[in-house]
């Protein structure tokens, strides 16, 4: 049987260790980590597509740390296939921590075939659909190819918010900021394609979700954040 990297046991349990006692230790040293709505998750079965803003380099790291281990244990993480995946060192890294995946950006609207069969094989994705980090914070456009993927798999996608990281890790910072500032990760509702959709319209009602769950966490989030200010808890 050839070995296929994204199922692998061994590969899986690595990881675990590589996220939850190395990056999480990171992390955690950094941000204070608010979680909400993971008891959304419970129904969660098989492969889905996550779907959240992207405003930081904090931001994968935030979702395979917070996701509950049965969710996470094959989770695979779009990377850019320009960056990520074109020296050797970086590629092992980056399948090691986020058992990642290529995406092409330039055709980042085409369902890829291989993020297809890894859905087929059961193995969940994790993509961020505006493509690049936030210049200025807030939620830009979504590109429809994880709603198509989701779609024409016939599996869920789960819209995820994500709440303080471009304050903590903005784009262009090479570390975060000083004093564990507030972040927090907001899980919503698996939502599902809906009879003759588009993907145009199935990503724009999730992209309506990641706006509303962020919307709605996060003047109590960033407020709990400047009152905890004055030193770690």
């Amino acid at each position: 049987m050839r070995f296929d990297r994204y199922t692998s046991k061994p590969m899986a349990a690595a990881r675990w260790v590589a996220q939850r006692v190395l990056l999480g230790g990171v992390v955690r040293s950094v941000v204070r980590v608010r979680i909400l709505g993971r008891e959304r998750l419970n129904g969660l079965r098989g492969a889905f597509v996550v779907v959240a803003n992207h405003t930081s380099h904090l931001d994968a790291p935030l979702i395979c740390t917070t996701l509950p281990r049965r969710l996470a244990r094959y989770l695979s993480v779009g990377a850019a296939a320009d960056y990520f995946f074109d020296v050797r060192w970086r590629k092992g890294l980056t399948a090691l921590f986020f058992n990642a995946f290529p995406i092409h950006r330039a055709g980042i609207n085409r369902p890829a075939s291989e993020a297809r069969s890894l859905l087929e094989r059961g193995v969940p994705l994790l993509v961020f659909p505006e493509g690049t980090r936030s210049r200025t914070g807030r939620i830009g456009q979504f590109k429809g190819g994880a709603a198509a993927l989701a779609s024409q798999s016939s599996v869920p996608v789960l819209p995820v918010a994500i709440i303080g990281a471009y304050a903590a890790h903005p784009r262009g910072s090479k570390w975060p900021k000083a004093g564990r500032p507030q972040v927090a990760v907001v899980f919503g509702d698996p939502v599902f394609a809906q009879a003759g959709e588009t993907p145009t319209d199935y990503m724009r009602r999730v992209r309506g979700e990641v706006q509303r769950l962020h919307d709605e966490h996060a003047h109590a989030v960033l407020s709990r954040g400047r009152s905890t200010s004055g030193g770690p808890r």
